[in-house]
């Protein structure tokens, strides 16, 4: 009798069963959806050739004439032949053979001038050395401080200007230099181009990093601001620096991720991150770049809402080059 009232009920609780796991997976999809991460955006920048770069005018004398010097010999070089002379001293035949290794000198380094990717006209490089650097930082999510930060960067930041962009960068590597103790991740790149090739390599490296944001919520890019930033005045009650810690321990493998693109003019290489060492070197040589040297800066956090997080799965899945520091 019990075995025949327990085969009558089995195919109910075998459908029971299967309208639970529908409901699990029902109500945890939208859990997961609803806690979709949110970005800022702080960046801008102009890959238009810089005012101030230029090259000291060539001290060899042109075709056709006087001297570099004035008051020179004929040949352009007072340093020799008044002292060798053309007609007199050590006689006409060294004076030339002195000439012929000059100008093959001469020659050579034109040469290597014309073989370079970068020309000079009237003094100026047209196509100046740029480089392209990438500096991520993934600290633990108990760091609320540094998306408050951030937050008020780029609700003031003046993005439409080289002066007002490196004082982003400059705020934004202190920001991060400032809390070393919540440093769990960091990884660097770097590579040179020239001017020419730079904006294109650059962009790719935007939109690489940007679609890793599931929404872009805070955003000051070339003067356009998007999205308001929450950013409160002080720290609500109960967040001091206690609770910051006391966070680490209540969620654990939540982090917060930032990211800084800088493209500038001239060599900028940063350390191989091995630890923490590495990361204050990496910061503090892309808060000193000047604003006659930088190009353009893109600034990328996530999560940006105090409420969002981003896991250690997420974390790896996304950022699979940032190394344990």
């Amino acid at each position: 009798m019990r075995e025949k009232l327990f085969s009558s009920i089995k195919p109910f609780l075998k459908t029971l069963f299967l309208l639970s796991l529908v409901l699990v997976m029902a109500l945890g999809q939208p859990a997961s959806a609803l806690a979709a991460r949110s970005g800022g955006r702080i960046g801008g920048g102009s890959f238009r050739m810089p005012s101030r770069t230029y090259a000291p005018p060539r001290s060899y004398a042109p075709p056709g004439g006087g001297g570099y010097y004035p008051g020179g010999g004929g040949f352009g070089f007072p340093f020799l032949f008044p002292f060798f002379g053309i007609g007199g001293g050590f006689g006409g035949l060294f004076t030339i053979l002195i000439f012929i290794a000059i100008a093959n000198f001469l020659v050579q380094s034109f040469r290597r001038a014309t073989t370079s990717d970068s020309q000079i006209e009237g003094g100026y490089i047209s196509n100046p050395k740029v480089s392209l650097t990438r500096l991520q930082v993934g600290l633990l999510a108990s760091a609320r401080e540094l998306q408050t930060d951030l937050n008020r960067i780029a609700q003031k930041a003046n993005t439409d200007s080289s002066e007002g962009l490196a004082q982003v960068l400059q705020e934004t590597s202190l920001a991060l230099l400032r809390h070393p103790e919540y440093w769990v991740y960091a990884g660097s790149a770097a590579q040179q181009t020239r001017l020419e090739s730079a904006e294109t390599q650059f962009n790719r490296m935007v939109l690489t990093e940007r679609s890793k944001l599931a929404k872009e919520t805070v955003s000051n890019v070339k003067g356009q601001k998007l999205g308001q930033a929450d950013v409160p005045a002080t720290l609500p009650p109960g967040e001091g620096e206690g609770s910051l810690v006391n966070s680490v321990n209540e969620a654990p493998g939540e982090y917060i991720v930032a990211t800084l693109l800088v493209a500038a003019q001239g060599d900028l290489k940063l350390p191989e991150i091995r630890g923490t060492e590495e990361v204050r070197q990496a910061l503090s040589l892309l808060g000193g770049v000047s604003s006659d040297r930088l190009l353009a800066l893109e600034v990328l956090w996530e999560p940006q809402a105090a409420g969002d997080t981003l896991s250690t799965d997420e974390l790896i899945a996304e950022y699979p080059d940032l190394k344990l520091i």
